[in-house]
């Protein structure tokens, strides 16, 4: 391992109670330009992590390169929520359903159980009012819509749709390969939560797939995939809200356009600055989502106090973006009165350098 590297995770959150730390979340970060070099790290970036949801905007992609997703404003709205992890607001909902309707597939040809949303104001509505659960409510239902309509769009059959070996799911894995300028045989591969595949990579790839997303190369063989990459991630900026739902980190970060941002799912996140040509990701050992918004602000803000040499509009943004993100994401930690009882604090110390980590999947 080289220097700096701790593989077993470094501190990034802690959460304070009165006057002591009551626990810390250790975890990995890896900073990545879009020429695939670790500028910055803590932890080990050559961490192994599943993708999670942080793979749905690169499953979107096989989308626009097979003339799925046209280049009109519904079509945005649809790579949006293709693209993220929804929480079942009304409005996500409804733009589901009718690309249902769309398409014409049937809610009982998704491979998901039949849930409530995630959303706890939706929740409580439809139970209160004795409505029923549905598949479409699932929050991996647009990815699952994704591969059903990219199996038409291939013209092979829908059966068994969720395997790794099938078509659609192998357009997905070339895709996350080619981003993050690995081999794809060398992905895990193994069955998330939801039934599709789950893809496993080091850290620092996820970052520079993110940074590729926000700052794709257009010439050669990779014009066609620079081209879905700027389709896609500008569909998820003009729809902030669709991508995961209105008040979650994604939405904040989306709200810029200068950012491209992943679904946090078991505490692993990713995102990336267009002008910065930087892609970074983020995993909590533990899976606590909860700490990320505060390790985020907090690499953000040592990317803009790093900046200054690049010029002061590649430190300004960061900087805005971080205020945000606390301004969203209150450090405070209330008690069910309402009561200030504690905070949590960021740790994190981010390693600067400019190399490949020396590391083996």
């Amino acid at each position: 391992m080289g220097a700096g590297l701790k593989k077993d995770g470094a501190p990034i959150v802690q959460r304070i109670r009165g006057e002591w730390t009551e626990s810390v979340h250790v975890g990995h970060i890896a900073v990545v330009d879009a020429g695939g070099r670790l500028l910055a790290w803590a932890g080990d970036p050559g961490r192994i992590v599943w993708m999670g949801s942080a793979v749905n905007p690169l499953a979107a992609l096989p989308l626009v390169l097979h003339g799925v997703a046209g280049a009109g404003k519904a079509d945005d709205t649809a790579l949006a929520l293709l693209a993220g992890r929804q929480q079942g607001t009304v409005q996500q909902t409804s733009r589901l359903d009718r690309l249902l309707q769309q398409h014409g597939i049937e809610e009982a040809e998704l491979a998901l159980p039949a849930v409530y949303p995630l959303d706890t104001k939706r929740r409580m509505e439809l139970m209160c009012s004795k409505q029923p659960q549905r598949r479409l409510y699932h929050p991996a239902a647009g990815r699952h819509i994704a591969a059903l309509v990219l199996s038409r769009a291939l013209g092979c059959t829908q059966d068994g749709y969720t395997e790794p070996g099938h078509p659609a799911q192998q357009q997905v894995m070339q895709c996350v390969a080619a981003c993050a300028s690995i081999e794809e045989q060398t992905l895990g591969v193994a069955q998330d939560d939801c039934g599709s595949p789950a893809l496993a990579l080091p850290l620092w790839r996820l970052a520079l797939a993110y940074a590729r997303l926000a700052a794709p190369q257009a010439d050669g063989a990779d014009a066609a995939l620079a081209a879905a990459a700027r389709r896609v991630t500008a569909a998820m900026n003009r729809h902030p809200d669709l991508v995961e739902g209105p008040g979650r980190l994604s939405a904040t970060l989306l709200g810029d356009a200068n950012v491209i941002a992943s679904s946090v799912e078991q505490g692993v996140y990713a995102f990336a600055l267009r002008q910065q040509r930087l892609g970074v990701a983020v995993s909590i050992a533990d899976g606590c989502g909860e700490a990320l918004p505060l390790a985020v602000a907090a690499i953000l803000e040592s990317l803009a106090a790093t900046a200054g040499p690049a010029g002061p509009q590649h430190a300004d943004g960061p900087r805005r973006l971080a205020a945000a993100v606390r301004s969203g994401f209150p450090a405070a930690r209330l008690d069910a009165m309402g009561r200030e009882i504690g905070r949590m604090e960021a740790l994190a110390t981010l390693s600067y350098g400019e190399r490949y980590p020396r590391v083996r999947f």
